[in-house]
């Protein structure tokens, strides 16, 4: 198998790699139409480059809109899959039938094969698994509901009983939150990071501002 992830830098990109118990040779990731942070998590390109290097992976990325996303990811897709004489991919989504529907359709684009490893698992049994497999990741955008106050939260059973109690799902699978992967056993050397400021988008979502320490 030469793999590629669809890498948001998040818990569940890196949780359904840790199950094909393989690493892979290059990750993808999109970025916002300005192509400095990545769409919904707002993650730096050098926290992202840090990543990468700790999973020993190329990393490239792509720029877009929601308009041209899926063209541009193609793109990039069959680019890749010619460079690195890629046959799979792997991707986190967990039951949402139309992302699974459009990863499929990307892959066949690019004729590889699609793999969704935690496709249809339950929710709370994913989060502690990947907590108990040693993955440290920190919420790093959050909605309105979830407020500022859960930005910078590594996941762990406190902050699962929080989630709980504000009835969000533990997971984040609708968008309610994004985390960013710190530590894995696929890493080579944990992330260190310094919090910033906590911002609104103005939309109803909110961000923390990460930066590497040095």
């Amino acid at each position: 198998m030469k793999l590629l992830c669809s890498w948001s830098g998040g818990k569940d990109s890196c949780y359904a790699l840790m199950q094909l118990q393989q690493k892979p040779i290059v990750l993808l990731n999109a970025l916002n139409e300005n192509g400095e942070i990545s769409r919904s998590h707002g993650l730096s390109k050098a926290l992202l480059h840090a990543q990468a290097t700790a999973l020993d992976a190329s990393i490239h990325f792509i720029s877009a809109t929601w308009a041209d996303y899926t063209e541009k990811f193609i793109d990039e897709l069959k680019t890749l899959t010619n460079e690195y004489k890629l046959t799979d991919a792997v991707f986190g989504d967990i039951d949402i039938e139309s992302h699974r529907d459009w990863e499929e359709s990307v892959c066949k684009a690019a004729n590889i094969n699609c793999n969704l490893p935690l496709w249809q698992q339950d929710r709370r049994t994913l989060v502690t698994e990947m907590i108990d497999a040693g993955i440290v990741a920190m919420i790093v955008s959050c909605n309105d509901h979830l407020g500022k106050d859960f930005l910078g939260r590594i996941i762990n059973q406190e902050t699962i009983d929080l989630l709980d109690a504000k009835g969000v799902d533990i997971c984040g699978e609708n968008g309610e939150f994004h985390t960013v992967v710190l530590d894995c056993p696929l890493f080579n050397k944990p992330i260190e990071v310094i919090q910033g400021e906590k911002m609104s988008n103005g939309t109803g979502y909110n961000f923390i501002e990460l930066s590497l320490s040095e």
